[in-house]
């Protein structure tokens, strides 16, 4: 793992991104202070598929505690009806 200034990443972004390409993280700094990331998209595919089981788990456990439980349509609608656009 590498860590970078947002100068450097500026300066040589092709190459940095070609470590995350190869496997490496690169930890980018702002200020001295760690701010993100360049990944390889293997670990933000295994974040995703983490979310996922989790998620799936816990509507599991929701459901065999009988849980109340929404439609998809109930859960769509009350995302649009809150939506501030």
């Amino acid at each position: 793992m590498s860590e970078i200034s947002i100068r450097e990443l500026r300066a040589n972004l092709a190459a940095h991104i070609r470590e995350a390409e190869s496997g490496e993280q690169v930890i980018i700094l702002r200020d001295g202070a760690p701010a993100a990331a360049l990944v390889p998209l293997s670990v933000v595919a295994a974040f995703d598929a983490a979310e996922d089981e989790m998620l799936a788990r816990e509507a599991e456990a929701r459901l065999a505690a009988q849980e109340p439980t929404f439609t998809m349509a109930e859960v769509l609608a009350d995302l649009f009806e809150n939506d501030p656009r």
